[in-house]
């Protein structure tokens, strides 16, 4: 797999934005390469991949820059996030965001053939939908929306908005091209955008030979 760089804060001002295989991206897309879903469904693929597990970086991993970048993709009030001023919500937000992260990531397993979600997997799940306050508004156009609280103040409502994506993305039909790569020990988060609709791997030339090769190994082993 190619490198996929860990998220940096370059500025404190507003978000910077990095091209990438042609397209312009948010600055809290940069970690992904290749096969980004269509916004809006683009940010529930990067949250889910800020947990590279080919390279062992985890954006989530360290307090500060978790805080920048979920201030950065909008998932929490970046209002006093001064890594030098007490923040004691903080600790509560991060552990809420690695559960949930993991829970979206079951999500996405099991539209391609996976388990139902546990209880465990449900459980910061319900814990977002019962901390978040989602409300109703109605449009010009006379349409009649649910949206979650924005700015979001603590993580639970950033996250409300996610669900609200993955519900959207579900009634359009693009949830379910948003896949995981079939390289168990990796698991990086795609959207196939092919015809059929059967891709498998985040990278054919690295994920998808070494599994296949592995696998060959196996079979010529108990063949022998």
């Amino acid at each position: 797999m190619t490198c996929k760089s860990i998220y940096q804060v370059t500025r404190k001002e507003e978000a910077v934005t990095a091209t990438l295989n042609g397209m312009t991206v948010p600055s809290w897309a940069s970690h992904i390469e290749d096969k980004l879903a269509p916004m809006p469904l683009l940010l529930v693929q990067a949250y889910v991949d800020t947990l590279d597990r080919d390279l062992g970086t985890d954006i989530f991993a360290h307090a500060d820059e978790a805080r920048a970048w979920l201030a950065d993709a909008g998932l929490r009030n970046p209002d006093g996030l001064d890594p030098g001023q007490p923040d004691p919500d903080f600790a509560a937000d991060l552990r809420l965001a690695r559960e949930v992260r993991e829970s979206l990531r079951a999500m996405i397993a099991h539209t391609t053939g996976g388990k139902p979600l546990t209880g465990a997997e449900l459980l910061p799940l319900e814990q977002v939908t019962e901390q978040a306050q989602p409300r109703l508004e109605v449009t010009a156009a006379g349409q009649v929306r649910l949206r979650a609280t924005a700015p979001a103040q603590r993580v639970a409502d950033g996250l409300a908005g996610l669900l609200l994506t993955i519900r959207d993305a579900q009634a359009d039909g693009s949830w379910a091209r948003l896949k995981l790569c079939g390289n168990p020990d990796c698991r990086w988060a795609f959207y196939d955008r092919s015809h059929s609709r059967r891709g498998a791997w985040c990278e054919m030339a690295s994920c998808g030979n070494r599994l296949k090769n592995r696998n060959l190994r196996a079979r010529r082993a108990q063949a022998s």
